[in-house]
């Protein structure tokens, strides 16, 4: 059955803190946090290894996982596929989080839905041809004069920005984070293989027990 990414992750001997310890030597293994598993450059980098995927509505990545593997504790391979690191913020939110983070951030809805800023419009010749493209951001007052080959004079176009309110520039922002790219499904047993080796410890130290666990770690939390 397909491991969960805790799963993989080696253990450590720390001092205990719980109630029965008693010695300060007692210890007791934990998860060490600090080693963290990656998909393989050569993977990462080669797009044939993955399919693009949009997320719909208020998915997580374990309801995505669930869909393309069948199981939704291959939610670390959706996540790493996409480098990841802070499902909070790099993964889009839950619609009620959304407006709840608007309305943290511009406190009213007036402030919410004002201007952000401005976008040019799509403007073109009379032959049809297009010579400003639409969603460029300029000042709100922007006008262009250019030459219309088709009726051989000067245009001066005016009027041709949008504004774009707070609420549809973090609305963008969002969907532009449902745009993701998934680990097809043939190589995740090759990823499993990968994270097996990447996450065991290797004999050499002083502190080896096996590959899952090593005595006295000393983490170094500041340099």
């Amino acid at each position: 059955m397909p491991k969960s990414y805790f799963s993989f992750i080696p253990e450590f001997d720390y001092a205990s803190r719980l109630p029965d310890a008693k010695t300060i030597s007692d210890s007791i293994p934990v998860k060490n946090l600090f080693r963290r598993g990656k998909l393989r450059e050569d993977i990462l980098q080669d797009l044939n290894y993955f399919t693009k995927y949009k997320i719909i509505g208020d998915d997580r990545p374990d309801n995505v996982a669930n869909e393309l593997y069948g199981n939704p504790y291959l939610d670390w391979i959706i996540l790493l596929s996409n480098n990841m690191m802070n499902v909070e913020t790099e993964w889009p939110m839950t619609q009620e989080s959304f407006e709840n983070y608007l309305l943290k951030k511009y406190t009213t809805d007036e402030n919410i839905y004002a201007a952000h800023h401005y976008e040019t419009q799509e403007i073109k010749n009379g032959a049809g041809k297009v010579i400003l493209a639409k969603g460029f951001e300029v000042p709100k007052d922007f006008t262009m004069t250019y030459h219309d080959e088709n009726t051989g004079t000067e245009v001066i176009a005016t009027n041709i920005t949008d504004e774009i309110s707070n609420y549809t520039y973090e609305e963008r922002r969002e969907n532009d984070k449902r745009n993701i790219f998934c680990l097809k499904g043939s190589y995740v047993g090759l990823v499993m293989n990968d994270m097996d080796n990447i996450m065991q410890y290797k004999p050499g130290s002083t502190q080896y027990v096996n590959s899952k666990l090593i005595k006295g770690q000393k983490i170094r939390l500041f340099s």
